[in-house]
């Protein structure tokens, strides 16, 4: 059973910085791509970022590109967020989540989420 577990959130100030990881388990981390999405309150959800399984293709939403840095370690079966200059329209509830291939899918359809982890941007 494939488990997605966020955490690193919290509150900022402006213009400050803040690393999200997700850890998973259940299944062999090194073969899927994951990726980051966020949804903030009466907002749809929003791609942040993705990464396909080896690391070398990443994908990042237009509000974020620039400022956002998505990585992952496969020896630790985890993702990471790297957040820089963040605007208070960055606050939202962060979700990670995992694809059943090694690609980042065109359409977002990722099978499998985090309960997510809260980031509050503080003007």
């Amino acid at each position: 059973q494939v488990q997605l577990v966020e955490s690193g959130g919290g509150l900022v100030q402006a213009g400050g910085s803040l690393r999200l990881s997700c850890a998973a388990s259940g299944r062999t981390f090194s073969g899927y791509a994951m990726g980051w999405f966020r949804q903030a309150p009466g907002k749809e959800r929003e791609f942040v970022a993705a990464i396909n399984s080896s690391g070398d293709r990443l994908y990042y939403g237009s509000s974020v590109k620039g400022r956002f840095t998505i990585s992952r370690d496969n020896a630790k079966s985890t993702v990471y967020l790297q957040m820089n200059s963040l605007k208070p329209e960055d606050t939202a509830v962060y979700y990670c989540a995992m694809n059943n291939y090694g690609y980042h899918p065109p359409n977002l359809a990722y099978p499998y989420w985090g309960q997510g982890t809260q980031v509050t941007v503080s003007s």
